[in-house]
């Protein structure tokens, strides 16, 4: 009897440890300051840009504007895009250099609570600290916009708290990061799965939208859309002019041209990308057949 209040209470020790390291407060620099320099805000602007950002946190009024409200579907409900201009009371004005880190990095609002994976912190759990920091100078430059976006629409038992359980299991599907060797690459690499988030859309989830990066970019479904496969079997006939082309004017090597959202990446996202940029990413995505 004793051996089995023991082995009960030793349970129980280690499942309290974990519950509490899963609501730790994220590791980042608590002193972390936001830029406010020109050079700060300029290069903040466009990784802005080439995160894609304004694709999901356009306003109603004007889309040029991330005062939120984009209603995003998904399989457990509807979330609406938060306003992240620096209205203090509707936005995030009063967010501090770590807040920014927290919450890109670590899907963690000021408060401690968590974020749902709906917003791409997963992805960009693998930018640099400069970069968060840089796009953050390029935010708290903009002009307030008071708006308050809905609460999320979500099935009754899809709770935040529930996140946490969420970023465990994620965490043990989530593979190394790949190396590479080749610079350019590298580059794209980054570009493609860390800011420009691509896989968040382009790469199957299980029932618990878990990303399968087994299938990295094979092809998704986002409500009623279905998102078309990127990765080396699908684009195994595009070469990396092709590629490059695709990145500026959304035109497929046949002659056809994107539709649905992705014609908002190309326009808002890709089509503003230097020209070393693209090339980075059409050299990523055309990786594995480069030397044919």
């Amino acid at each position: 009897m004793r051996k089995i209040i023991v082995l009960f209470g030793g349970l129980a020790a280690v499942g309290l440890g974990v519950s509490l390291w899963l609501f730790l407060a994220p590791p980042v620099d608590a002193g972390a300051v936001v830029p406010t320099d020109v050079e700060a805000i300029a290069r903040g602007e466009y990784l802005f840009i080439a995160g894609g950002c304004i694709s999901c946190h356009k306003g109603d009024d004007d889309e040029s504007v991330p005062s939120g409200g984009y209603a995003l579907e998904s399989d457990f409900g509807t979330f609406y895009a938060p306003n992240i201009t620096p209205d203090v009371e509707t936005g995030i004005g009063n967010w501090s250099g770590a807040d920014f880190l927290a919450a890109l990095k670590h899907g963690r609002a000021p408060d401690g609570s968590f974020y749902y994976p709906a917003f791409p912190y997963r992805a960009y759990a693998g930018l640099t600290d400069e970069d968060v920091l840089d796009m953050a100078a390029y935010i708290m430059s903009l002009n307030p916009v008071r708006y308050q976006e809905p609460e999320p629409e979500l099935v009754p038992w899809l709770q935040r708290p529930l996140v946490a359980g969420w970023n465990l299991l994620a965490d043990f599907s989530q593979p190394e990061p790949e190396v590479f060797e080749d610079e350019l690459i590298a580059r794209g690499a980054y570009l493609a799965r860390n800011l420009a988030h691509c896989g968040e859309c382009h790469t199957p989830r299980n029932g618990l939208g878990i990303p399968d990066w087994s299938r990295e970019f094979a092809g998704a479904e986002l409500g009623e859309e279905v998102v078309e496969a990127i990765d080396g079997e699908a684009l195994e006939e595009w070469s990396f002019a092709n590629f490059d082309l695709f990145l500026i004017l959304g035109m497929k090597p046949e002659g056809e041209f994107v539709g649905g959202d992705m014609n908002e990446v190309i326009e808002f996202n890709t089509s503003n990308l230097t020209d070393e940029d693209r090339d980075a990413m059409a050299a990523f995505f055309t990786r594995h057949h480069a030397g044919d």
